[in-house]
């Protein structure tokens, strides 16, 4: 049992990660990107029969007026392709990957980090975690910004190299690198092998 630690899955999406999902319709992917789920799936199966959570943060757009998403106006001259329906509450774009079901708790969010205006912190606090491993997408942007906020919020932080991505491996290699102050980077491999000897 690990019951001080967590799993936390950031945007790893239909949306995101799905050739039918929002992005793999634009062409917006990276194999990088796509290859998580199969890396993911043992350290997640591993926290399930360690009887440690695992969660994940759903990126969200919310239905604004006549069911318009609600879109800041910077994600939208990035990401010009998002239109009604994306990362819809509730949708199929929303939820985590098949690959990587269940998950044991999630939290929609609405910007980079998953501390911002969302429950994250207090779910966490309520399940007694202290030490949180983070995966997920992109490195330079959610990971990265939500990385810096539990730091920040005193949660002992580790980021999985190889289970994180970003649209470059440039972008990829210098977020690693801007966040080896605020948490310890490890493989999935290394934390697999401390987790089952635990």
């Amino acid at each position: 049992m690990m019951p001080s630690s967590a799993l936390v899955l950031l945007d790893l999406q239909n949306d995101f990660l799905h050739s039918d999902g929002a992005y793999g319709r634009a062409g917006q992917s990276s194999p990088d990107i796509v290859a998580l789920p199969a890396r993911l799936k043992p350290l997640v199966e591993l926290f399930h029969n360690k009887g440690a959570p695992v969660g994940a943060t759903l990126f969200t757009l919310v239905p604004g007026r006549e069911g318009e998403p609600m879109i800041s106006p910077h994600l939208k001259k990035m990401r010009p392709f998002l239109t009604r329906g994306d990362f819809a509450p509730g949708g199929w774009g929303q939820a985590v990957v098949d690959e990587l079901q269940p998950v044991d708790f999630s939290v929609e969010k609405i910007a980079f980090s998953a501390f911002y205006m969302t429950r994250l912190e207090w779910v966490l606090r309520r399940l007694g975690v202290e030490k949180v491993y983070f995966a997920g997408i992109v490195t330079n942007g959610g990971v990265a910004s939500t990385v810096r906020d539990a730091h920040v919020q005193d949660f002992e932080c580790i980021v999985l190299e190889d289970g994180c991505a970003a649209f470059s491996s440039d972008l990829h290699r210098a977020a690693i690198e801007g966040l080896r102050p605020v948490a310890r980077i490890a493989t999935i491999a290394e934390v697999m092998q401390e987790l089952a000897a635990a």
